[in-house]
């Protein structure tokens, strides 16, 4: 009897211990994955959310910038963590794209989707020094040359700002590859080279322009999105100038792998929200031009859910899609 009772005392402790560690998380340094190169407007949201949540959760959160394979490297090294808190990710709408083109078989099913903190319509930018001063000059170039003259980048091949320069060209009647598309890491190095002369359109969001437009390198010509943007009043739409009616816009959530613990998951959600609505995360998103937007873990899903179906869609027409 006393060895029973002694095997049942220890059995409650370990149990108590366990539920105890839990309910202490987070006891160590949590790493948040950056699916995109450093400088660009994921990394830049990310790090921001990063230094908040370090904030909130009174543990160091270190950004990882793990690219490669057109976003499939770094999404991959989240949704194969171990489900325990310690290692989260920016989740790009990419993830809504990959499968699509026989990149990878991940979904957004293989995430814990924490809460959306960002969205921002695509945009039409061209080099401060070239010679187009409107989308319609611009296009026009486009449709008097032979498919594949004129070149973009931004994201990776069949990311979100291919398909959103592809959906632009269907609505405006053309074939989706006359524009010819060059694959990079992201927005940033896209923007550094068309600077420099190596491409000429980048169909990112004028957000992760704006330091290049402020500083008179960069010539936005058109916004993606139904109304102008707050943060770029003089930019028109694409219904203004071509008469389009396509829209696009990325957003950016914050995930774990699949399967974290209530208690863990709770945690991120509540510190999450709490670091969206600080003073910090909100001026530094005003201040650089990006979109707020909050949704949490349903709401986030959902769109995410409705996005994957969309995009497609629309891959499948553009020629993306894998057969």
């Amino acid at each position: 009897m006393k060895k029973t009772a002694l095997l049942g005392t220890v059995f409650a402790l370990t149990l108590a211990g366990g539920a105890f560690a839990q309910d202490s998380y987070p006891e160590r340094p949590i790493t948040m994955i950056v699916p995109w190169g450093a400088g660009g407007g994921t990394d830049a949201v990310g790090r921001i959310i990063a230094s908040q949540l370090q904030q909130e959760l009174g543990v160091p959160v270190n950004v990882v910038n793990r690219t490669g394979g057109s976003g499939v490297v770094g999404h991959s090294a989240i949704a194969n963590a171990e489900p325990d808190g310690y290692t989260i990710g920016v989740m790009t709408i990419e993830i809504d794209m990959m499968h699509w083109q026989g990149l990878t078989d991940l979904t957004y099913e293989d995430f814990d989707i924490l809460a959306m903190v960002n969205t921002d319509p695509g945009g039409i930018m061209v080099s401060a020094d070239s010679e187009w001063d409107s989308v319609e000059s611009f296009l026009e170039s486009v449709k008097a040359e032979p498919a594949g003259t004129y070149t973009a980048s931004g994201t990776g091949q069949g990311g979100i700002w291919h398909v959103g320069m592809a959906g632009w060209l269907l609505s405006e009647d053309l074939p989706a590859n006359q524009i010819t598309f060059v694959p990079s890491q992201g927005a940033a190095p896209g923007i550094t080279d068309m600077v420099a002369g190596g491409v000429d359109m980048i169909p990112s969001s004028l957000a992760e322009g704006r330091s290049m437009i402020d500083a008179e390198r960069v010539r936005p010509l058109a916004t993606m999105s139904a109304e102008r943007q707050e943060a770029f009043p003089d930019v028109p739409t694409l219904a203004e100038t071509t008469g389009s009616d396509w829209t696009v816009a990325v957003w950016r959530t914050i995930a774990g792998p699949d399967g974290l613990p209530d208690n863990v998951r709770d945690t991120l959600v509540n510190a999450l929200e709490t670091a969206y609505n600080s003073e910090e995360y909100q001026s530094f998103m005003n201040e650089r031009g990006f979109g707020l937007r909050w949704a949490g873990p349903e709401e986030a899903t959902q769109i995410v859910a409705e996005d994957d179906e969309a995009f497609g869609e629309v891959m499948r027409e553009a020629g993306l899609a894998a057969e």
